[in-house]
């Protein structure tokens, strides 16, 4: 079957701004670098092509950074970057280091995989990051999702004594895990990836989502630059990091929470007629009754100091991992804006019965899914 001229005419589209965002991400990944290593690395040109065997690689012959096809095209966009920053190595490797003739994943290319924060093991038959956060695999460490799934699939009931009780579990659960987990200060891996899509501006209920997220469990979030796509510019998106296990679940209760907020706010508004700025104080609300119901439910359980302590606490691995990736962070603050205290108190109303469970319907912006 022959394909329409319409659907070239997309896909070119599509790769011209793909092509542009890869020259975008490149410029914005040489912040990190020595003014002096930034004046040796030369802007590379960028393509697009079928490759079968790998997902990318850099040509010193003509300083050129290429793609494969199907990972810009079927890929999530940190998956994309994190192909491209591999690949950037291996050209800081040569033009800035002096690594030309040497091996390809000699000791020069792993220093500049350390000075770029890129993964030296984005290559090959790596699997992309979107994937690897999907994935089920069969480790020890995954009977946490296991477990996990099996509380929030009760969490669906119809009652919702059982339901909250379900949910409560689930939670109790993960943090055990992560009690666990410090306490046997073992090294571990942690994974970073994009949790809604890079935008020019959020609102202010995605700044309170990230603070629940990190807050509850057990991630990392900062607000990195990124390329939107639809706009031609570096926006920024939401990059929670942590160990695998607690990427996915937070992942998951970030793409619920989303879902949750724009389903209450359709029935809420649907005869009112109100405007943007009320759907966010909504959310807010939301998420300030979700809050409450969390720390309540922490308060009921017995060694409540144990409990809020372990909350409280930070893996100092995690806090090592991030202050090496992002060694440069400031704080900023928006400005306080008017809020209709009758639509706040009506979302916590709501947000205090929202109840975590498995069984999204449509995936996700990274199509996480429970399943």
């Amino acid at each position: 079957m022959a394909v329409p001229p319409s659907d070239f005419i997309i896909q070119e589209e599509l790769e011209r701004r793909i092509l542009h965002g890869l020259s975008c991400e490149w410029e914005s990944a040489r912040w990190i670098l020595s003014p002096f290593d930034r004046e040796k690395l030369r802007k590379p040109l960028f393509s697009i092509r079928e490759m079968n065997s790998k997902w990318g690689y850099w040509s010193e012959e003509k300083n050129e950074i290429c793609l494969s096809r199907n990972l810009v095209l079927n890929h999530s966009w940190d998956a994309v970057r994190e192909i491209l920053l591999h690949e950037m190595a291996h050209q800081f490797a040569v033009q800035v280091l002096g690594a030309g003739g040497k091996p390809p994943h000699g000791p020069k290319f792993k220093k500049a995989c350390y000075l770029l924060r890129a993964n030296p093991s984005a290559s090959g038959n790596y699997r992309p990051l979107d994937e690897m956060v999907s994935h089920d695999s069969t480790g020890p460490e995954d009977k946490i999702m296991v477990r996990v799934k099996k509380l929030m699939a009760l969490a669906q009931s119809k009652n919702q004594h059982e339901a909250e009780a379900a949910m409560a579990k689930a939670h109790e659960f993960i943090a055990k895990y992560n009690v666990d987990l410090l306490a046997r200060n073992e090294n571990r891996h942690f994974a970073s990836v994009f949790v809604g899509s890079p935008a020019l501006r959020h609102f202010r209920e995605d700044y309170h989502l990230s603070g629940l997220l990190q807050d509850s469990y057990f991630v990392y979030g900062i607000w990195v630059p990124a390329y939107v796509m639809e706009k031609r510019k570096m926006g920024s998106v939401l990059e929670i990091s942590g160990t695998l296990q607690n990427v996915r679940i937070a992942g998951y209760v970030y793409d619920f929470v989303k879902h949750f907020i724009d389903s209450q706010w359709y029935k809420y508004n649907k005869d009112k007629g109100l405007s943007r700025y009320r759907k966010t104080d909504f959310a807010v609300g939301i998420l300030e009754g979700f809050r409450s119901k969390l720390k309540l439910q922490i308060e009921k359980k017995k060694n409540i100091k144990n409990r809020l302590a372990l909350i409280e606490s930070q893996d100092p691995l995690l806090q090592k991992h991030m202050n090496y990736k992002y060694p440069r962070t400031t704080r900023v603050r928006g400005k306080a804006l008017r809020k209709d205290k009758h639509v706040l108190k009506d979302g916590i109303n709501i947000g205090k019965g929202l109840v975590i469970f498995k069984g999204i319907t449509q995936k996700g912006t990274n199509g996480r899914l429970l399943n």
